[in-house]
């Protein structure tokens, strides 16, 4: 699939403020942020690699690339969360979900960078591709889990998701969340007020 297959959805754009004073902006993926998604992965730890994709990696094939960045807006929704230091872009964070017309699942997955952890980044990728996803129709967000993964299971079960194991790989836990039901805030976990921004990103920002 090729992005623009689908207007490019200004409306997923966030920008706010950590409270340590650094900003994040958190938008669609464009083609051209294949080397601002490499630089991300290549700068994890070797841990948050194989939480991510599940195999020991050091970077990202061409081919993984332009599928992570390739996407129409539809049936694989694509976020990255990043910031900027003299005026360079840096992603700290990243989060997709690919939708199996079929069942009316849309499966997901989500990182952030290492030293940027515990600032709210991951839960705020992972309630934008919820509401996102909702809004589309479809009935239920999945996703697999490492089973030693505590820190992602501990968020996913504050966000609602059930959680069981997957049958079949001992490694695995699967993570579930029935978008028909209510919503997030109606759950308790109420987003935090961000300023939308409603322009495409500017050429300097990519």
């Amino acid at each position: 699939m090729t992005t623009l297959d689908h207007p490019y959805p200004t409306q997923l754009i966030d920008r706010w403020t950590l409270r340590d004073g650094r900003r994040v902006t958190l938008r669609p993926v464009l083609p051209q942020d294949a080397e601002l998604e490499q630089s991300l992965v290549r700068g994890l730890s070797m841990e948050a690699r194989y939480n991510r994709f599940f195999v020991p990696i050091r970077e990202l094939s061409k081919n993984v690339l332009e599928r992570l960045t390739h996407v129409d807006h539809q049936h694989h929704v694509a976020l990255v969360a990043e910031t900027f230091v003299d005026g360079v872009a840096h992603a700290v964070g990243e989060a997709q979900y690919v939708v199996d017309e079929t069942r009316g699942e849309c499966e997901f997955a989500v990182v952030v960078a290492d030293e940027w952890l515990r600032h709210g980044i991951a839960t705020h990728l992972v309630e934008t591709l919820i509401e996102h996803a909702r809004d589309a129709g479809w009935q239920t967000m999945v996703g697999d889990v490492l089973a030693t993964n505590d820190v992602m299971l501990t968020m996913m079960r504050k966000l609602g998701f059930s959680v069981r194991r997957q049958p079949g790989d001992a490694r695995l836990v699967q993570v579930r969340f029935e978008l028909r039901s209510e919503p997030l805030e109606m759950r308790g976990f109420a987003r935090p007020a961000m300023p939308r921004a409603v322009a495409m990103p500017t050429a300097a920002a990519l």
